[in-house]
């Protein structure tokens, strides 16, 4: 598994798309769990943890999940962590899901990169 996290519009598919080409990607925002379990790649994921927690799903065991059912996932995600807390409940629920199961991929990711402004710097692997 590929951990590629950022703050948004920082690049993070195109840098991607650059270290694997080839990868066939699935959007977040929009795909299924049947998919996420049998893509290559996935963009937006922190929008697909949002999805989830819309349709009342639950997320507790979804690191473990992908890891178990999808070990060459390469995953891109927004850093949602930073700033203001949210004033709204789903809000916080949702940021610190997100960050909670970012943490969790990490851990089972054999190399984990930030990109800022384009650039990826590796942080495990």
């Amino acid at each position: 598994m590929i951990l590629i996290v950022g703050g948004a519009y920082q690049g993070k598919l195109d840098f991607a798309k650059e270290l694997f080409p080839g990868t066939e990607w699935i959007d977040g925002r929009t795909c299924r769990e049947e998919e996420l379990l049998s893509c290559g790649g996935i963009h937006h994921f922190h929008a697909y943890i949002e999805g989830q927690l819309r349709r009342g799903q639950p997320v507790r065991q979804l690191a473990g999940s992908i890891a178990d059912g999808n070990p060459e996932i390469v995953i891109v995600s927004d850093e949602i962590g930073y700033g203001i807390v949210p004033v709204d409940a789903f809000d916080r629920e949702y940021r610190e899901k997100a960050g909670r199961i970012c943490t969790e991929l990490a851990v089972y990711a054999d190399k984990v990169y930030r990109v800022v402004c384009g650039i990826g710097l590796m942080l495990k692997g």
